[in-house]
């Protein structure tokens, strides 16, 4: 398994983000994939940042580990307020642009580009799973 756990600030955004360039590179992995990947993870990663840790501070850990050469997992993990992204409600992309409400794509895409996506919550920790195929 590899890890990165950084303070949960703006300005580490970009070194998660290189964190996750790294192991695509390292794992070969295409650029669609690699692509679906960090999209997904900015967008859990820019909700953490900004919420979770209203008036105090707090880390944010993500660890990789592949499964069977075939299965990429990434976990999220934040000990800020619990909150479940996947409770929020599908947005409505048949409805006009100005009649939607702001919010709710990230989780919409982060659903879309994974395989998978699963929350829970365990003792003080917020943990996002997302599970990505290698081909």
């Amino acid at each position: 398994m590899t890890r990165i756990r950084l303070a949960a600030k703006q300005e580490n955004l970009e070194k998660f983000l290189k964190f996750i360039s790294v192991l695509a590179e390292q794992n070969d992995l295409s650029p669609d994939t690699a692509m679906k990947i960090r999209l997904s993870i900015e967008e859990a990663l820019v909700n953490i940042l900004n919420y979770a840790y209203p008036g105090c501070n707090g880390d944010v850990e993500i660890r990789f580990r592949k499964e069977n050469d075939t299965k990429l997992v990434l976990e999220i993990f934040d000990n800020g307020i619990p909150f479940d992204p996947l409770s929020l409600p599908k947005p409505d992309l048949t409805a006009n642009i100005s009649d939607r409400k702001v919010g709710g794509l990230g989780v919409f895409f982060m659903r879309e580009m994974a395989e998978d996506v699963h929350y829970r919550r365990e003792g003080d920790s917020n943990i996002l799973t997302m599970i990505f195929c290698r081909h």
